[in-house]
């Protein structure tokens, strides 16, 4: 069984005992949250909403606080002694899925 979230406007596929990385979810390492806005739910049969799953919900459990790899932008405009280097960090939350309600 497995259920379609929208968290923070992205979609991704959860798996009961999954981890699933978002993107920033304030809270603390072991809170439990519940996700209210599922697009599908696959079980014995599919259930698709318009737009959400009325009455299906993910429970999950915030595993960790992260932060992604650093990816590195850099500007440059020839001839012009131009250059602008800038790093960037993305910060994560993993989320671990307990049980898909629906």
């Amino acid at each position: 069984m497995y259920a379609v979230v929208e968290v923070q406007g992205k979609q991704y596929r959860a798996d009961k005992g999954a981890s699933l990385r978002v993107d920033r979810i304030e809270g603390e390492q072991g809170a439990a949250l519940t996700l209210d806005k599922v697009l599908l739910v696959s079980g014995d049969s599919v259930k698709v909403g318009a737009p959400y799953v009325t009455g299906a919900s993910v429970k999950a459990v915030i595993a960790e606080q992260t932060k992604g790899d650093k990816v590195i932008v850099f500007k440059y405009k020839p001839k012009k002694d131009y250059r602008r280097k800038q790093g960037h960090r993305q910060d994560y939350t993993v989320l671990t899925i307990e049980d898909i309600v629906g």
